[in-house]
């Protein structure tokens, strides 16, 4: 054990400079940090935000920040901005993700040499998890994989530490362990959602020790449910409770309105400070101004602008904005006159006590003049809107001018969802639909932006035959200057429970993780990941080009790897059918059969579930499986070793197989750290013909430099 110590110390310093060398260039943002560095000011700011993956690894990068006394203000919009003169403390926050980097090493070391397996065996995937490329690249920025990396790894050493304790159950070791790995299953999961596939593996281990302490008879039935509860406890108990805490202080620390208050329901932004809940009258009458808000997307309210469409009729703008604006205000009319002065049925003295107010009905034509460019009015007619071809849809817009009363094109009937007709509209309560008139098409809107001329704002359109949900409206803030207020029942929001933005923050991530299916320039899906097809472009810059690629003699190995175990697992197989005797020793090959078959297993589900997704992928996607198709090439070559009879030969045969491994990793440094590089060896080192690193940008000269003089000492 004084041995494995010396060697877990020893990868822990050498990895220290490998991993570390210029972590501070360039002092720009770099690829995704675009999005986790502004997500660190927003858990500063105390602002609302929204993002696919869970909050976990972000607090945590926020929480680094903020101890190194970041203030939350510094843009990260775009790659290449300048972290210098600000106050982002980008080198300390790289810095954490290097370190997650550098303990996947010694890690992977221990998870081994726990399993059972030889030091040089164990040794070999830890030096591979070192000079691994895309690994090293990934932890050098302010990025989310560096933490789910290492709380993968956590997993999988607990689990190790724990299975070799199985045979003491219920010991302080026993439950630190079994605790331990539902820590690190509620830590990945919390940081992104492919810790799921984690605590796939370590169930699917879980149920096949499970069963085998079912079939030992020597366990009695109240030990194996004690078993059975511990393990529900440490292992689904334990992970839920992180991953709930997470979110709850993910909401917690984001209580102020912000830049997610547009992906998130009206119910949910107005539990936000800045977002007051608001009282408004129910009851709605002709003559009333109000906002309306589109309830099928989280666009906003119905709005219109100033500004004409540049296209189509040309007339007035109408869009959905997510803002409260004094452009979302419109008047309901009476359709067959604006003139507010007429007699009109008697439903409810107004204030003036001389004057009665009508209510609007499910079922009545109405017309809605816009507020602020009156005598404008919500209009429709057949003509297309602008980013859809479909005759089904027609354009919206604001139409109307001085001593123009409007024409039948203003015509809209409102009616009412899961109410009978001729109900009441009530504000925050009804939901209804707009059918115009003429064209009978509802009013509607999906998630289509418009583009610069529409200001980013979503499109408006109306739609025949259209699902329903996207045609839904609700009234939310009503406003009359006779509305008696002492006759009239005050309504608003209901406050939200923390349940209630749990659930529904779920809903939006998987939809939103679902939608994400725009073609990228650097998606590549999980059939090109084994034989490290594409990478991915980090940041370029006079010269200079980080960019993800692995390294194609790990990644192949581990390739192969995976489908000799597949074959030889088949071969086992059929010799054992036909009685064939092994050469091997029957505990050995047992072994290897179930540390191999764990670690395949593991592979598997961190890579083969891609295959199900339509969204965007990238190559960092795969890089769980990687760390885990290395440890099963660790495994492997510690069956291989067992047939050298000296142990010389074992540690000559390892470092020989590491030294391959290392020069591919100093053959791509330059795409790792962003170093100067010449053109000839870029060109050379383009190995697939389908590799493309730019090496147009690089000089006909280029050496190993310093990239960045000016922290030289860093």
């Amino acid at each position: 054990m004084n041995g494995d110590m010396l060697i877990v110390l020893t990868l822990a310093l050498v990895s220290l400079p490998i991993r570390f060398y210029h972590f501070q260039d360039p002092p720009e943002v770099v690829f995704d940090e675009v999005h986790f560095g502004k997500f660190a000011g927003e858990y500063i700011n105390g602002t609302f935000y929204f993002d696919v993956h869970p909050p976990l690894a972000k607090m945590l990068t926020a929480l680094v920040a903020q101890v190194f006394s970041y203030n939350g203000d510094f843009d990260f919009g775009t790659i290449g901005n300048s972290y210098l003169g600000s106050s982002v403390p980008y080198a300390e926050m790289r810095a954490v993700c290097v370190l997650l980097g550098v303990l996947l090493v010694p890690a992977s070391f221990v998870t081994l040499r726990t399993g059972g397996h030889s030091a040089p065996a164990a040794l070999f995937a830890a030096l591979l998890v070192l000079f691994e490329n895309s690994l090293s690249t990934n932890s050098r920025f302010i990025l989310l994989d560096a933490y789910l990396l290492l709380f993968t790894a956590w997993t999988l050493l607990s689990w190790a530490m724990f299975l070799k304790h199985r045979n003491t159950p219920f010991t302080l070791e026993w439950w630190w362990w079994l605790s331990a790995t539902g820590f690190g299953l509620g830590c990945a999961v919390s940081c992104k959602w492919v810790g799921l596939f984690t605590i796939a593996t370590i169930g699917c281990s879980t149920l096949y020790h499970v069963w085998g302490l079912w079939g030992d008879l020597r366990v009695s039935k109240i030990s194996f449910f004690k078993h059975f509860v511990a393990r529900i406890i440490c292992l689904i108990g334990l992970p839920i409770a992180i991953y709930v805490f997470c979110f709850y202080v993910h909401l917690e620390l984001l209580s102020l309105t912000g830049s997610g208050d547009s992906y998130i329901s009206p119910h949910f932004q107005h539990s936000l400070v800045g977002r007051d809940i608001i009282e408004t009258p129910s009851d709605v009458v002709y003559g009333s101004i109000v906002s309306i808000r589109h309830l099928g997307t989280n666009g906003g309210y119905l709005h219109s602008h100033a500004s004409n469409y540049p296209e189509g009729s040309k007339q007035q703008q109408v869009t959905l904005y997510p803002y409260e604006d004094e452009n979302n205000l419109w008047r309901i009319l009476k359709a067959n006159s604006s003139n507010e002065s007429e007699e009109v049925q008697h439903d409810i003295l107004g204030s003036d006590n001389k004057t009665w107010l009508q209510y609007v009905r499910s079922g009545e034509m109405i017309k809605l003049e816009h507020l602020i460019t009156r005598p404008r009015k919500l209009h429709s007619h057949n003509e297309k809107p602008p980013l859809s071809d479909e005759e089904s849809y027609k354009e919206v817009s604001a139409y109307g001018f001085p001593d123009f009363d409007g024409d039948a094109n203003d015509f809209w009937v409102v009616k009412t969802i899961g109410e009978a007709l001729e109900s009441r509209i009530q504000a925050l309560q009804s939901q209804f639909q707009l059918i115009h008139t003429l064209q009978t098409c509802a009013l509607y809107s999906g998630n289509k932006k418009l583009p610069d001329w529409g200001f980013g704002q979503q499109e408006v359109a109306c739609i025949q035959n259209g699902k329903i949900p996207k045609t839904l409206w609700m009234i939310e803030q009503v406003a009359h200057d006779l509305l008696p207020l002492e006759k009239t029942r005050m309504t608003s929001y209901p406050r939200y429970s923390f349940w209630q933005k749990f659930k529904e923050l779920h809903g939006l991530m998987w939809r939103a993780n679902n939608d994400l299916k725009e073609s990228h320039p650097y998606q590549s899906r999980p059939s090109e990941w084994l034989m490290l097809v594409h990478g991915i472009s980090y940041w370029e810059r006079d010269g200079r080009h980080i960019y993800l690629l692995g390294n194609p003699i790990i990644y192949w190995t581990v390739t192969v790897t995976v489908f000799i175990y597949m074959i030889l697992s088949f071969f086992f197989k059929l010799r054992q059918q036909r009685g064939v005797a092994e050469r091997f020793q029957p505990d050995l090959l047992q072994f290897y059969k179930r540390a191999a078959g764990f670690y395949a297993m593991a592979w598997a589900f961190h890579y083969l579930p891609f295959y199900l997704m339509g969204r965007q992928l990238f190559l960092h996607h795969y890089l769980p499986a990687l760390y885990c198709g290395i440890l099963l090439v660790g495994v492997s070559v510690d069956l291989v070793l067992q047939k050298f009879k000296w142990k010389l030969s074992q540690w000559i045969f390892v470092f020989t197989l590491t030294a391959i491994a290392i020069c591919a990793f100093f053959n791509f440094a330059p795409l790792s750290y962003g170093l100067p590089w010449n053109r000839e060896s870029c060109i050379r080192s383009q190995w697939l013909p389908y590799w493309d690193f730019g090496c147009e940008r690089f000089s006909t000269i280029g050496h190993f430099a310093n990239p960045n003089p000016k922290h030289a000492e860093l």
